[in-house]
């Protein structure tokens, strides 16, 4: 629930899973939300993104439906928070697929503006090229000729030796690296190049099908949600004004940063405060090998309240604690009431 003054709102019941992806931010819409991720049964696949005001009385704002996950990032440090989710709902039974597996879920990045929700993932197209090559050094050439050659919708067939399994799996991982760089391409507002690869790795005579599924795919996805398309081109990002917090004051037992900070920053600022510090079970397992005193963490935490980069000087830090880092959450630094990108020292216990 939502909590103020004497009254509250209920923001979820009965659900299995409640997730508080950013608490104090301004995702576009001109006032500070809390954004929170709700799986109404453990049986469904995907979440739904709640987006409530912070005012007094709070309301519910808006709803984004059909991921595996929702993140709120000041992607570019540029001032602006984008909503990162997936096709997950999307594909579900799409080519025998279902969303148990979100990395076949094409990637979608959605952005505020003068409160329209918009696509904005070709604005990305750097990462998608990432991904694009990162799955083609996963090709095989010889498998890609097979694929090909198959009749493309590789139905269930009966397996008769070790050697017919592993080539029926062989040609099902092709197929799915064949389609995550044709919805890479898809995605990113690179249609023609989409389709380019579609004819260059996919059974000819299977291409019209698989098109006009993958349309249909994208149709009934994330982007039916959506007000509007970027027509942006990619363009380098102009970084915002990072503010410094560590010279402030000096971290001490028990307080892991100054509560306050003024000075050379202007006007005062509300540091950074955690939401989510976690480690994974498989970490904890390791704590006999971890130090008994303090890490000092330099931590850059964007206007979202997420980890952007996390330095130590402590070797255990980079044996035990910098995989987890990335997933922590904060409340982010606030200036006059604006959530700003901020460069704080962190204390933490690696054993805690």
């Amino acid at each position: 629930m939502l909590l103020w003054d004497k009254q509250k709102l209920g923001v979820a019941a009965a659900a299995a899973q409640v997730d508080v992806d950013g608490f104090g931010i301004d995702v576009g819409l001109g006032q500070s939300v809390v954004t929170l991720q709700v799986k109404k049964i453990d049986a469904e696949c995907c979440m739904t993104l709640h987006i409530y005001s912070l005012q007094k009385p709070p309301k519910l704002l808006r709803t984004i439906t059909g991921g595996s996950f929702f993140s709120t990032a000041d992607t570019d440090l540029d001032g602006q928070i984008e909503i990162w989710t997936n096709e997950a709902a999307a594909m579900e039974g799409f080519e025998n697929h279902n969303a148990d597996r979100p990395d076949l879920a094409p990637t979608v990045i959605l952005r505020f503006v003068h409160g329209r929700l918009l696509d904005v993932s070709s604005e990305f197209q750097s990462y998608f090229d990432s991904e694009i090559a990162r799955v083609r050094t996963q090709l095989d050439p010889e498998d890609l000729r097979d694929f090909k050659n198959s009749n493309g919708r590789l139905a269930p067939t009966a397996h008769f030796s070790p050697e017919d399994l592993r080539h029926s799996e062989s040609l099902e991982r092709t197929k799915v690296r064949v389609l995550q760089i044709i919805w890479s391409y898809l995605y990113s507002g690179r249609e023609q190049d989409a389709w380019n690869s579609l004819a260059d790795m996919w059974p000819a005579r299977d291409i019209d099908r698989i098109r006009a599924a993958i349309l249909s795919a994208r149709a009934r996805g994330i982007r039916a949600q959506v007000d509007g398309v970027s027509a942006k081109v990619p363009s380098k990002a102009i970084a915002t004004k990072v503010f410094d917090l560590r010279t402030q004051a000096a971290p001490s037992a028990g307080i892991p940063w100054a509560h306050r900070s003024g000075g050379e920053d202007g006007p005062a600022i509300l540091p950074p405060s955690p939401i989510l510090i976690e480690r994974r079970a498989a970490e904890r397992e390791s704590e006999a090998n971890l130090p008994d005193s303090e890490l000092l963490l330099d931590l850059v935490i964007d206007s979202a309240g997420k980890v952007r980069s996390a330095e130590s000087a402590e070797p255990s830090f980079e044996l035990f604690l910098k995989s987890e880092v990335a997933r922590w959450k904060f409340i982010p630094a606030l200036s006059a009431g604006r959530a700003v990108t901020s460069r704080v020292y962190f204390l933490v216990s690696a054993k805690r």
